[in-house]
């Protein structure tokens, strides 16, 4: 079960003066992303437990687009009800390999066996962002990557994860793009930052809108 106590992190800015921004997202991914485009905000974590809101909407047989921002959405519910003078941004990405939907490994061996099921195939990245105010759903945006794995041997999968430990275990392929993990596909379709975890573009461009960063 999710820690439901919110933890909170300042990042620095130049936009001191516009609305207080909050990502309410645990990813030092997205924190990185918004903190290097400029974005002044306080990461707070939503205390949401995911795999199990994953697990029902599954159930309910959500597709993979409703089920991040499902939960995009209730990220920034959980905290824009504590913070409602804030924009609180809430954000989630979901992979999915012909219907069926991966969470994050929890170990080597599970991250070994989603790169062997994903190597020779297409998968699809799901990147959700919603934005609360006062908590109510002000924005959203989802959009899609798809990612094409080469045939890999398994030697090559076993070096790739002693290379990079156990940040295999912090996104939902196993993998990180922007690394080594740059070595197992032959071809990508679809913006970077939506596979990093964040559709950035269109969500600066309603920061833009509200004053947040510059226009």
């Amino acid at each position: 079960m999710a820690d439901q106590s919110p933890q909170s992190m300042m990042f620095p800015g130049p936009n001191t003066d516009s609305l207080p921004v909050i990502l309410a997202s645990a990813s030092a991914s997205r924190r990185r992303m918004l903190a290097d485009a400029g974005v002044a905000m306080e990461a707070v974590r939503p205390g949401v437990d995911e795999d199990m809101v994953k697990a029902s909407l599954r159930g309910a047989g959500a597709s993979p687009d409703e089920v991040a921002d499902a939960l995009a959405e209730l990220k920034a519910t959980r905290v824009s009800g504590q913070r409602p003078e804030a924009l609180v941004i809430g954000a989630d990405q979901v992979l999915a390999l012909e219907g069926a939907i991966y969470d994050k490994p929890t170990d080597r061996e599970r991250a070994r066996a989603h790169l062997t099921a994903l190597r020779g195939r297409s998968h699809m990245l799901v990147s959700s962002a919603v934005v609360m105010r006062a908590g109510q759903r002000i924005w959203g945006h989802t959009d899609r990557a798809t990612l094409h794995m080469r045939q890999l041997p398994d030697e090559t999968i076993d070096r790739y994860l002693d290379a990079i430990g156990d940040r295999a275990l912090d996104s939902v392929g196993a993998y990180q793009l922007e690394g080594l993990g740059a070595h197992l596909f032959s071809r990508v379709e679809g913006d970077f930052f939506t596979i990093l975890g964040l559709p950035l573009l269109p969500l600066l461009g309603f920061l833009r809108q509200h004053g947040v960063v510059p226009a």
